[in-house]
């Protein structure tokens, strides 16, 4: 991965009243699986821990597609309504907005990118998850960013331990 891509796709400009960090995961599984669960925006549920169940407003999971996501209690948010802004399958991007619901994240977007990594023990893939959001008056960047982070490290974990359990289960057959 160059320099270039981080700076095309995870380098935000942020306002004064926003943070955003991103975030990698390695995962031991071919990007070409991994990329088939990602890019799902139709079933988040896949991989994201903290998604009870989505169901599509609008559009068929393309580019402009809105989703309805129920979260799971525990967390302070109920809804969140998310929309695909860039859905790109040649270069493995994704970019979703968080557009409506009950939560705190308010104007979230996140871009997530896919990459092959070649080592000695074979090729791997790296997952890239950058996000920008507002600051709510009674929090500070800090803890909006240590929460967010915390939500997105745990969906890269599962989206890890999920993809290589199945690239696992592919390479014994």
């Amino acid at each position: 991965m160059t320099q270039a891509m981080m700076s095309r796709f995870h380098n935000p400009v942020l306002s004064p009243n926003q943070c955003g960090s991103s975030l990698v995961q390695t995962i031991d599984a071919p990007l070409p699986l991994v990329w088939s669960i990602v890019r799902r925006f139709d079933n988040p549920e896949a991989y994201k821990q903290f998604v009870k169940s989505s169901t599509m407003r609008a559009g068929n999971g393309g580019i402009g597609s809105i989703r309805d996501v129920m979260v799971i209690s525990g967390l302070p948010a109920e809804t969140s309504t998310e929309r695909l802004d860039k859905l790109d399958d040649d270069m493995h991007v994704m970019v979703f907005s968080i557009i409506g619901g009950n939560h705190r994240l308010v104007n979230y977007r996140s871009t997530t990118t896919l990459h092959e990594e070649v080592e000695e023990k074979g090729v791997k893939t790296v997952v890239i998850e950058s996000y920008v959001v507002d600051v709510p008056a009674e929090n500070s960047k800090e803890d909006t960013c240590t929460f967010a982070d915390t939500i997105v490290r745990c969906n890269l974990r599962s989206l890890a331990r999920m993809t290589e359990n199945m690239a696992c289960i592919t390479k014994n057959y």
